[in-house]
């Protein structure tokens, strides 16, 4: 499609190498920096002055390895948190909502032209969360229903300017679709990217392949990508082995640090880092099931640290 052959969308398309992405940014900001962040949400950080400085500090570690490693960054908004729904439920109204959405994505677009202009190929993506819990699909939507809900978040993303938007940690395939229907409406290069649980199921209990299969015919093919992410690799690699067709269209990788299932994170009091170079090593073999990989970064408890070892393994060597 003509939208996704542009600029640095096709940069990333045709991309020798994969680039990158940054890690887990709500666990980073409040096991790290020391922030509260009222239901995860890292938008709030944007309207108070130590929380950009954190902001800049955390973007900067990453795009440091980007730079080095010679490869280009998928630059995200802070705005997992910052749909309507979610907003509501802090106390903001639609408009202080559109509002905040394109301050923050104002923000990362001054970082991603800095870069830029040292050389480094950026795209600045703009975050859509899920409407309920990222790690659990009770509060499910019909597809219809998402894409009225998450088309006011990504109106507002789309008049800052973005490059692409992602929809990150899905949890059930209506909602998924309605988000590529909204984002296909705005003309924007949509990616989705699915959470699944340790036997690699959706939490749904879908499957991957069935999620991206009825996504792909509910849409027209008309995703960017697909991801997975919220997961570690041992969670979701015996199903990359089975293989299957299904796998040429997953452009993407963001992973958890842990192997913790999602019930023992969210009752974890501590962060859990896992072994970032054995994190890292993990993506050789990824690469080999997942040849049409153009992302890689982490999710939950990952920092710069485990996406530099992803680095050295699919960058350098590459």
């Amino acid at each position: 499609m003509e939208l996704q052959e542009k600029g640095p969308v096709a940069a990333l398309k045709n991309a020798r190498r994969p680039w990158l992405t940054d890690g887990g940014l709500e666990t980073a900001m409040i096991f790290d920096e020391g922030f509260v962040l009222p239901a995860f949400a890292a938008f709030t950080l944007i309207d108070d002055r130590k929380g950009r400085e954190a902001l800049r500090r955390y973007y900067a570690r990453f795009l440091d390895i980007a730079r080095r490693a010679g490869t280009g960054f998928v630059l995200d908004t802070p705005t997992w948190r910052a749909s309507t729904i979610w907003g509501g439920a802090l106390g903001l109204t639609a408009r202080q909502v559109a509002d905040v959405n394109r301050r923050c994505a104002a923000f990362v677009r001054e970082i991603a032209e800095s870069e830029a202009a040292a050389g480094v190929p950026v795209i600045v993506n703009g975050v859509i969360g899920p409407l309920g819990d990222g790690y659990v699909a009770e509060q499910t939507r019909s597809a219809r229903k998402a894409e009225a809900v998450h088309k006011a978040q990504i109106s507002a993303l789309a008049e800052a300017g973005v490059d692409t938007i992602s929809g990150v940690t899905m949890t059930h395939v209506e909602e998924a679709i309605g988000l590529a229907r909204a984002g296909q409406g705005m003309h924007l290069p949509t990616v989705i990217s699915f959470t699944v649980e340790t036997d690699g199921r959706l939490p749904s209990g879908q499957s991957l392949e069935d999620a991206i299969g009825m996504t792909e015919a509910a849409t027209g093919g008309s995703v960017l990508h697909y991801m997975i992410n919220c997961a570690h690799p041992d969670h979701f690699l015996p199903v990359l082995r089975q293989g299957g067709g299904w796998r040429q269209r997953i452009g993407g990788l963001r992973v958890n640090a842990s192997r913790m299932s999602h019930a023992e994170l969210d009752a974890a009091d501590d962060l859990d880092a896992g072994n970032p170079a054995e994190l890292g090593a993990a993506h050789a073999e990824l690469l080999t099931l997942l040849p049409n990989v153009r992302v890689i970064g982490g999710c939950c408890g990952t920092d710069h640290r485990h996406v530099a070892c992803m680095a050295e393994t699919v960058c350098y060597a590459a």
